[in-house]
């Protein structure tokens, strides 16, 4: 395996489009980890992705996949990678057997064994129409293909939107089958914040096409607190430690980026742990005084 410390390196990426641009987005997938990439539809996720694997030429910045230029070495990069989007990308007349055939040429590594494995753990039948797949099964029929050529890398747009929550579940386990051995490594681009707080090791907020927030998940949802608080009370609390406010008829919900500060700050105030989802909501608002 190469020497590389992270799987992804983002420096200063710029896409402009007329109405949306991706600005001076700069992150890192250290190697082995699971990166859980966030933010709400439109926010630019999709965007990062594309760039990422240079299916969308970027205007300003560097990308680094696996130690290697994005655009330099594609070529090597693509065969030591696994991508899965929300839609499904292959054909509605193949069939499961099909794909093998397909990803077997394209892939040096591709284990036909793994794959059936993979198949036969899913449920799906190799002769069946893939236009006739559930997209439940289209999704498992894409993560089987993604998994079974020793990918080092495997970046995910979407990829549990829409699916029960026990093939979920069951997906999310076979992720965590896959990291394993320490070499591989996950960005999951996702809005269902429940799928990440499960599995992932790091998250990355990313909201109007810039980064609000990147960190390992547990230290961000130890250090993230909602205060408490009457609209009185709300006056004495310090605007650096506020993220920003959520006003309700009863009084104030401050998100505070300090937790441990602000109980000593703000002695005898009840603070409660934040889930990423409220940590999404309270930055995505950040720029308005009070929101409800």
């Amino acid at each position: 395996m190469s020497g590389y410390e992270n799987a992804i390196e983002l420096k200063g990426v710029v896409k402009r489009y007329d109405g949306f641009t991706l600005d001076n987005v700069s992150f890192e997938v250290p190697k082995g980890c699971i990166m859980g990439f966030i933010g709400q539809n439109g926010a630019g996720k999709t965007t990062t992705i594309r760039s990422l694997l240079n299916i969308t030429k970027i205007d300003e910045g560097e990308i680094a996949l696996l130690g290697l230029d994005h655009v330099r070495d594609e070529a090597e990069i693509k065969k030591r990678l696994a991508v899965v989007f929300d839609e499904l990308p292959f054909h509605d007349f193949f069939n499961a057997g099909d794909m093998a055939k397909i990803f077997e040429g394209m892939y040096p590594q591709w284990d036909n064994k793994l794959y059936s494995d993979y198949l036969e753990r899913f449920r799906l039948p190799r002769k069946k129409k893939i236009g006739q797949f559930s997209k439940g099964m289209k999704m498992k029929l894409q993560i089987a293909c993604a998994l079974s050529h020793n990918a080092e890398l495997l970046v995910m747009d979407e990829a549990t939107t829409g699916l029960d929550p026990v093939v979920r579940d069951e997906i999310l386990h076979i992720f965590m089958e896959y990291l394993q051995d320490g070499e591989r490594s996950i960005l999951m681009s996702s809005h269902i914040t429940s799928d990440l707080e499960k599995i992932a090791d790091s998250v990355t907020f990313i909201d109007g096409g810039k980064i609000l927030l990147s960190g390992y998940k547990d230290e961000v949802l130890e250090k993230h607190g909602i205060l408490k608080c009457s609209k009185e009370e709300l006056a004495g609390i310090d605007s650096a430690d506020i993220v920003s406010v959520r006003t309700n008829s009863y009084g104030a919900e401050v998100m505070v980026s300090d937790r441990e500060a602000a109980a000593r700050r703000y002695d005898g105030a009840i603070i409660d742990p934040a889930s990423l989802d409220d940590i999404m909501l309270f930055y995505v608002h950040k720029g308005a005084k009070e929101w409800w």
